[in-house]
């Protein structure tokens, strides 16, 4: 179990950082309360955790051959996806550039969230979140995590990284991003899911 829970907070956590998700929570941080913020975009997240995980479960019945094949290809073929990724970005981040594109996709799906309830901010907030996070990598690599791996794990571990990058965005965001490039997440995310694929071999 431990394993597990290791695996889904480390990679998780690793991938989040700089992901679409973390700064539509920054922004939504910006124009409300960011305890209601934190609470719906973490239960968003967590749901999602836990559909991943049973969906993992539910895959696992599949031949087992199949699977090792199909967990291989998957995190590797998301590393090579994230190193060419980062390859490809310029060496220096643009925050508000990436924060931009956050504000407009919720703009173009919520009002003034800054005159709304709190109750309207938070189920924007978690149905925004839910389906950004909806066919995201991290949602493939938690349903992978679980086929093979501890699923309450898997999924104590991902809801724990979820919470921590949610954290760091509505409390922090803005600063961690002018200091750390979102290249140098990606390359590290990239270097960790290859390792999940040359693990995921010899096992």
């Amino acid at each position: 179990m431990l394993t597990a829970f290791t695996a889904g907070l480390s990679i998780i956590t690793v991938s989040e950082l700089g992901d679409k998700t973390f700064f539509m929570a920054m922004y939504l941080a910006m124009q409300n309360s960011r305890r209601v913020v934190f609470i719906a975009v973490t239960a968003a997240l967590a749901a999602m955790t836990a559909l991943s995980v049973v969906t993992g479960k539910v895959v696992s019945f599949l031949p087992q051959t199949f699977l090792n094949h199909a967990e291989v290809a998957l995190f590797l073929g998301f590393g090579l996806k994230l190193l060419y990724d980062a390859y490809k970005m310029p060496r220096k981040s643009d925050c508000d550039e990436v924060l931009e594109e956050a504000k407009s996709t919720i703009d173009s799906a919520a009002t003034k969230l800054q005159k709304a309830s709190i109750w309207t901010v938070m189920v924007q907030a978690f149905t925004l979140t839910f389906i950004a996070e909806w066919g995201d990598r991290t949602q493939l690599a938690t349903i992978s995590l679980a086929v093979n791996n501890n699923p309450l794990g898997v999924g104590m571990g991902a809801t724990l990284g979820h919470a921590i990058c949610t954290a760091i965005a509505v409390c922090t965001g803005r600063a961690i991003c002018n200091k750390i490039s979102e290249r140098v997440l990606t390359l590290i995310g990239g270097c960790l899911f290859i390792l999940f694929g040359i693990l995921a071999i010899f096992k």
